[in-house]
């Protein structure tokens, strides 16, 4: 068919500013072939993501280079399988991994929990470059970290159990979100004071999108800080605070 047949989407020039799927064009009453396959390839990478796995080799060796413990825990979930079935196993510990927890002697202001969540991709490639920027901020303003855990088949809530055996006041959760078709790399920041088992999601701040095509690890990292300071200041967490830093508009 020729090229002159394919008609174009007005909302053309909005493409310059969006990954999502828009101004795809369309041939007579069907979208051209080379969008059509464009949309099998996401929804492939979007599956792949789902069942991909955290590389520990990496993410050891790069978190390393913060100084800080590294604990590798595991949900409930058995498996993959078990886990997209069963979410409620995600959000628990399993037995060994609470023992492990109680045995450590620690109590610190903020524990950070690096969870697969539904797109290990995600933490493979942004959670070290994130903590990057965000560690030191976190020193700077003298909090006390506590060690960093690695969880396989992990949910958010997860975050919960963990802060609350690690007695600490603070849980970040770094989290694979949920696949999009026009992102399977989405890093998820869920943030809770006082972290204990039992909490819902109004308990919570989120910062979404971070990526190297959507937020970027500074603004990430400066808008978790704002949340983690206010949190600090105002002993709470969830939809009371609000996000009145201006980085948007940055």
């Amino acid at each position: 068919m020729k090229s002159d047949l394919i008609n174009t989407d007005p909302l053309i020039a909005l493409k310059q500013f969006t990954d999502a799927r828009i101004a795809i064009g369309r041939v007579g009453d069907s979208i051209p072939i080379k969008e059509s396959l464009e949309f099998k390839l996401a929804h492939a990478h979007a599956r792949d993501a789902v069942y991909s796995v955290l590389d520990f080799e990496l993410l050891n060796k790069r978190l390393a280079e913060f100084n800080l413990p590294i604990l590798s825990l595991h949900s409930k979930a058995f498996s993959r399988h078990n886990y997209l079935k069963r979410p409620d196993y995600g959000r628990q510990l399993n037995d060994k991994s609470i023992n492990e927890l109680k045995d450590y002697n620690n109590e610190s202001d903020i524990t950070i929990i690096i969870a697969d969540g539904l797109s290990a991709t995600a933490i493979n490639e942004n959670a070290s470059e994130l903590l990057s920027a965000l560690i030191p901020m976190l020193i700077s303003a003298n909090f006390t970290i506590g060690p960093l855990c690695l969880v396989e088949q992990g949910r958010v809530a997860i975050g919960d159990e963990v802060g609350y055996y690690l007695k600490a006041k603070y849980s970040i959760v770094l989290i694979g979100e949920r696949p999009g078709l026009s992102a399977a790399d989405s890093l998820g920041a869920y943030l809770t004071y006082c972290p204990k088992p039992g909490l819902t999601d109004e308990s919570r701040n989120c910062v979404s999108n971070i990526r190297l095509q959507g937020l970027n690890y500074k603004l990430a990292a400066e808008k978790i800080f704002y949340l983690v300071t206010e949190s600090f200041k105002l002993k709470l967490s969830g939809i009371v605070i609000k996000d009145n830093n201006g980085l948007i508009n940055q």
